[in-house]
């Protein structure tokens, strides 16, 4: 295996790093995390205990990924982005008695292949973010995201698509539910809130 840790990250010797992956200053990969091969996990970002990450995923500095997320291959979390995986945030219950590991249920936010997530954004746990999706900077995401489906603000609501290539789709005059990727000219089918590649 042939990847780069820089001295001052932390990654436990249970966690898995694939081929070719850089973990930068500051950051902290948990107990039995798993990573693919090319990931980058920039400067203090954070990769909770047993989360699931596939290759050529880009973590930004400062992203938090709390477990049990799964990042599927492909994705980009922007820098000071936030996974969460708590539902029902308490510190104590409510008796005031401080909760610990084994008192709640930690939910998990599901990053499909080549989704995006901007900077600042935050995925309230449990969401899918679907395949090649992007969520603007600094929204906060409650529901599901569908795949290519583009969303911005608090809370997050779609305002269009994207495609592969993240480029705002441009529907094509004349023929209602048909996208077209100015970049690409790839050409994507919208069917009851669902787009789909042709």
């Amino acid at each position: 295996m042939s990847y780069r840790i820089q001295p001052t990250a932390q990654v436990h010797e249970s966690a898995e790093l694939g081929d070719g992956t850089s973990v930068w200053e500051l950051a902290q990969i948990r107990e039995n995390a798993r990573l693919g091969e090319g990931c980058v996990i920039g400067r203090g970002a954070y990769v909770g205990t047993g989360v699931q990450i596939g290759n050529n995923v880009k973590l930004q500095n400062y992203a938090l990924v709390y477990e049990p997320a799964e990042l599927a291959d492909g994705v980009f979390v922007g820098p000071a982005v936030v996974l969460t995986n708590d539902h029902n945030p308490r510190s104590v219950d409510p008796d005031g008695k401080q909760k610990r590991g084994g008192d709640w249920e930690a939910v998990g936010v599901k990053v499909a292949e080549g989704a995006s997530l901007g900077a600042r954004s935050v995925c309230v746990a449990p969401v899918r973010i679907g395949r090649w999706s992007m969520v603007a900077a600094g929204a906060v995401v409650t529901k599901d995201v569908p795949d290519f489906g583009l969303v911005v603000g608090v809370p997050a609501r779609r305002i269009g698509w994207v495609g592969r290539a993240g480029v705002r789709l441009v529907e094509r005059e004349g023929e209602p539910g048909v996208w077209v990727c100015p970049q690409t000219d790839t050409v994507y089918d919208e069917k009851d809130g669902a787009l789909t590649e042709r």
